[in-house]
């Protein structure tokens, strides 16, 4: 007889027998068990797939996210190491998200705060333009924690600006910065925020405060800006993505001559650098 036959002429009671009283207890025993160990992940890029292994709380303190991410090379350096376990990532996180899994998180108006592998890729990248003294600039600077990184590497004796259009973030990455580790460069003005123009992007940088050793721009571009790269001293560095639906995660040389050297360090998916008007219209 075909599957199809027996199962029409079988009763449902036949085919789904009632289990038994021991078959319940195994039932049960196996729900209430402990789960099964994940096995340890292959180290891997790019690490935004570390996430889909991680559940809610699995990583409750910031130096367990930044000693998990230097497991799987993110972070690489003692340098960077130390300046993301000396910014807690939660006090950057909206209340109701868990701040220490890898992965972006809104903070509102259509930004989102990068997921902790980008930011530690960056700082990687940038680290040796963001020595003491130095000038460093964070375009799209959304909830203050990667200008608040720049500012502590730099120190009190350098200067690190972040631009955001959107006037609300702007206040509420003071507010992020006021509670962590970087707020006496806050205080002192080492640190500091501004809003860019209302109806333009952060293409156009922040001229007041350049030359820059370092330039990080957290929003994809079509193009690298030319206004961003007239502000990048010689020999600084620029890290930008740049690209519409394909992007890819630049790392711009400024020579000593004025020229430029680009590279691509990998594929990367960023929102878009765009007019305040353009973010805030509902997707």
């Amino acid at each position: 007889m075909s599957l199809t036959a027996a199962s029409a002429s079988a009763s449902p009671s036949a085919l789904f027998p009632s289990p038994t009283t021991a078959a319940r207890r195994r039932f049960l025993h196996h729900l209430l068990a402990a789960p099964p160990r994940l096995p340890p992940l292959r180290r891997c890029s790019p690490y935004h797939w570390m996430a889909q292994f991680w559940t809610e709380g699995s990583l409750e303190k910031n130096n367990a996210l930044v000693e998990y991410l230097k497991q799987y090379g993110a972070v690489r350096t003692d340098q960077v190491a130390e300046v993301m376990e000396t910014v807690d990532r939660a006090l950057f996180v909206p209340k109701g998200f868990t701040p220490y899994i890898d992965s972006p998180m809104p903070i509102g108006y259509n930004a989102t705060i990068s997921a902790p592998h980008m930011h530690a890729t960056c700082l990687e990248l940038l680290k040796d333009n963001l020595q003491p003294g130095m000038h460093a600039l964070d375009v799209g600077s959304g909830s203050g924690f990667l200008t608040a990184c720049f500012a502590m590497l730099v120190g009190p004796e350098g200067r690190a600006v972040g631009i955001e259009h959107i006037p609300e973030l702007v206040a509420a990455s003071t507010e992020n910065v006021e509670r962590s580790a970087a707020a006496p460069l806050l205080k002192d003005g080492s640190l500091s925020f501004h809003v860019s123009g209302m109806l333009v992007d952060g293409r156009l940088g922040w001229p007041e405060a350049a030359p820059y050793d370092a330039i990080h721009v957290g929003a994809a571009a079509p193009e690298i800006p030319q206004p961003l790269l007239e502000q990048l001293k010689p020999g600084g560095r620029m890290v930008i993505p740049v690209g519409t639906y394909s992007q890819d995660l630049q790392v711009i040389d400024k020579n000593t001559d004025g020229s430029t050297s680009v590279r691509n360090d990998a594929s990367v998916r960023y929102v878009p650098l765009t007019s305040r008007s353009a973010q805030l219209q509902d997707p």
